[in-house]
């Protein structure tokens, strides 16, 4: 088999075996955490992703400009492919992002989106359950950082 079919086949049932792995037919209690920053991460892949974004420094509270900011970005560039619910359109939607992963691991997928799709298995699974690789929206650090204020707020984070 060609390389790419193997790794392809290790991303597919890796990502199989973590979602039956950790599908005990029980919604986690939330009501604890709800006014705190919560992440899920997928076993074997780097909780921050592939990147620079070693510590991002998040708000409290929200930075309302951020947001603003944020939203021009989403209407020009992402809404054609992310809907701000859990509902799959292109990509996956937006909704809970920030629970299942970390700030770092969103900065870097924003700003170094192939290599992430290429090596971190987490962004992998993704491109497995959506089957479209998402291309590189060139977003300036402070642009991703404003993206990231703006999912924190979709997600309901003070």
């Amino acid at each position: 088999m060609s390389r790419k079919i193997m790794l392809s086949f290790t991303v597919i049932a890796s990502f199989l075996l973590i979602r039956c792995a950790s599908n005990t037919g029980s919604e986690p209690n939330r009501s604890a955490a709800s006014n705190r920053d919560t992440v899920v991460i997928s076993q074997g892949s780097n909780a921050k992703g592939i990147g620079r974004f070693k510590d991002v420094k998040l708000t409290h509270p929200l930075d309302q400009s951020m947001i603003e900011s944020a939203q021009t970005l989403y209407s020009a560039k992402c809404i054609a492919c992310h809907k701000l619910t859990d509902e799959k359109l292109v990509g996956p939607g937006w909704k809970g992002i920030t629970d299942r992963r970390l700030p770092e691991w969103i900065m870097n997928f924003i700003t170094n989106t192939q290599v992430m799709l290429d090596k971190d298995l987490a962004a992998q699974s993704d491109l497995v359950t959506c089957l479209v690789r998402m291309p590189n929206q060139d977003l300036t650090d402070e642009q991703a950082r404003q993206i990231l204020e703006f999912m924190r707020k979709n997600d309901g984070k003070n």
